[in-house]
């Protein structure tokens, strides 16, 4: 007679067991991690015959780990979940806290701190950390001294001001007599490797100098695991169409996909990004593998393994931007002495003016490399990251499919053609073929209730989001008055999604929409004129509690925007400039106020 598997006693009756075998079987890994670590803090703290919602004696004193996270795309706040059930899983309290909805009061008595932020723009804390990172640098952040810390900051590397929040607040935080107990680590795009070791490490020195209780083992009946597809196992998602949606005559390109998400788990809500995992221009791997000499066939790192130099370049290193670790690296292969002043440290703010427009392949053209093997060529790259799309749609319009707006980026420099890595590749796919791809919420990014105005702000591609609300918006009967602010170049061939826009306004569901097409008059007018312009009735609006959106890029749109919010403040609100920046400061911690850009 063959033993069947051992049988685990449980302490569950049968129908706590059945409750508890279909919830595991709906959870995502890191749901799972959470509700590990969560049960086993809870058993900790509790008693044999104490009821089930007490506390053991002596629980409530023991300080928590606090992970505070300043996060832009979510990533932030995903490594603090991540961290904090790894936490429990050592023995330790800990809590996550979004820095928008952390307390400065609370800070004095914070005994234990880890902080996890990204960096947004050039340098500047992501909107929902501005608040505490502005009261940490000022005059009543109290003193530290008895606070123990740890920093890991979230960053691009091909941005002068790499990683700078995170680097804030590590030394702001030393600088108040609070005690480093784990040294800071700034990770690039490509963080999830580092991220962990920094997680794993760090834990380990908060658990040398904080109390902690050993985690009973929890034995569960085994439960199929969740489906969750992420950066490392994307959903291969059919394309249902894709159309060109500027006009004939346009100098850009903007097509508008529709993917096939049936069955993927991808419940995403208007305000997330879909994630899309393309791959390098064909041509432009056989270029650099020409110029550089290399052998295609070598086998070099590539995605879990090695591969053939083709085919690591094609799907898993980035090898069109410049980064200035690259930089660095290329300047000692090469030995060459302009390129190594342009990569030394204190040239970081010129490195960037003159890195652009510059590739990769322009920088192994202008200096050249003697003796390069496809390996160490490799190591000087990063990871080929995946690019975020804002959703345009809404689930509950379009069940099972997934939009987006793809701007299509070509171009001409130096001798040669270029193409965006992800845009150009998408813009190459057609309806027989699929996209890799898995969601990126975004929670700093959602609509209001129903019945709240909102005013949205958005220029090219950076529509896509509002098309989601207001197709959310109409699919699920909600109320509230919506006002639309769009920019493009020009009228005639770049109104995107015009046809629709005009049938919102027919029926009453866009109840404004104002427009600024750059290109089509003498003087370039752009959507911040259009905001100020209005600014007597979109303060109206504020002061009624409408919620304003901006989407688009970070460069020139969201810094314009903002100036126009104070100025409007000023002129509307008879503010000084001071009291006009503390009102749009105001409408940020309110979550009133949010940008998606990029």
């Amino acid at each position: 007679m063959t033993a069947g598997p051992p049988v685990v006693a449980t302490p569950l009756t049968p129908d706590h067991a059945r409750q508890f075998d279909a919830l595991l079987g709906t959870l995502s890994r890191d749901e799972a991690l959470w509700l590990s670590g969560y049960l086993a803090g809870f058993a900790r703290r509790t008693n044999d015959g104490v009821a089930p919602d007490g506390v053991a004696p002596g629980a409530a004193t023991v300080p928590p780990l606090t992970i505070l996270f300043g996060s832009e795309t979510g990533h932030a706040a995903e490594l603090a979940r991540r961290m904090a059930a790894l936490a429990e899983g050592r023995g330790l309290v800990a809590r996550v806290i979004d820095m928008a909805e952390f307390r400065p009061q609370e800070l004095k008595a914070t005994r234990a701190m880890v902080v996890i932020t990204s960096t947004y723009g050039e340098g500047e804390p992501p909107d929902h950390a501005a608040g505490f990172h502005e009261f940490l640098h000022g005059r009543k952040a109290p003193r530290l001294e008895g606070t123990k810390f740890a920093v890991l900051g979230i960053g691009d590397s091909s941005y002068e001001h790499f990683c700078q929040t995170g680097k804030d607040f590590d030394r702001r935080l030393e600088a108040l007599g609070a005690e480093r107990v784990h040294p800071r680590a700034d990770c690039d795009v490509d963080y999830d490797d580092q991220a962990a070791e920094w997680i794993d490490s760090a834990l380990a020195a908060f658990a040398q100098v904080m109390p902690v209780a050993e985690a009973p083992a929890i034995v569960a009946a085994a439960a199929p695991a969740a489906v969750t597809f992420d950066k490392r196992h994307p959903f291969v998602a059919p394309i249902l169409d894709s159309q060109v949606i500027t006009g004939r005559g346009s100098d850009k390109e903007t097509r508008h996909l529709e993917l096939a998400v049936q069955g993927a788990g991808i419940d995403y809500q208007p305000g997330d990004s879909l994630a899309v995992l393309a791959d390098n221009n064909p041509a432009l791997v056989d270029d650099l593998i020409t110029l550089l000499g290399l052998d295609r066939d070598e086998l070099v790192p590539g995605g879990d393994q090695d591969l053939p130099l083709a085919q690591a370049l094609s799907h898993h290193w980035e090898i069109t931007t410049a980064t200035p670790h690259f930089v660095e690296r290329w300047a000692e292969s090469s030995r060459d002495d302009k390129l190594r002043a342009a990569a030394a440290p204190e040239s970081r703010g010129a490195l960037k003016d003159w890195l652009a427009g510059r590739q990769i392949i322009d920088i192994a053209a202008e200096f050249p490399v003697q003796a390069l093997s496809g390996r160490s060529f490799v190591a000087m790259l990063r990871r080929l990251q995946p690019r975020l799309y804002s959703l345009a749609s809404s689930l509950a319009a379009f069940p099972g499919e997934a939009h987006l707006t793809v701007a299509v980026l070509r171009y001409h420099y130096r001798g040669r053609d270029r193409l965006g890595v992800a845009s150009a590749w998408l813009a190459g796919r057609g309806e027989d073929d699929t996209v890799p791809v898995y969601l990126q919420p975004n929670p700093n990014f959602r609509l209001p209730g129903p019945g709240i105005p909102i005013i949205m702000v958005g220029a090219g591609t950076g529509i896509a989001p509002f098309r989601a609300f207001l197709q959310e918006r109409e699919a699920v009967g909600a109320g509230g008055r919506n006002w639309l602010f769009f920019g493009e170049r020009r009228f005639r061939t770049d109104f995107l999604y015009q046809l629709e826009w005009q049938r919102l306004l027919k029926d009453g569901r866009l109840t404004r929409m104002d427009v600024a097409f750059s290109r089509d008059g003498a003087d370039k007018v752009y959507v911040q004129h259009r905001l100020l312009e209005r600014g007597r009735d979109v303060f109206a609006w504020l002061e009624e509690g409408a919620h304003l959106y901006v989407c688009g890029d970070s460069a020139g749109l969201a810094p314009g925007v903002h100036a126009a919010l104070i100025a409007i403040a000023q002129r509307q609100g008879a503010m000084g400039r001071d009291q006009a920046e503390d009102y749009v400061k105001r409408l940020q911690r309110e979550q009133r106020y949010q940008r998606d850009v990029y």
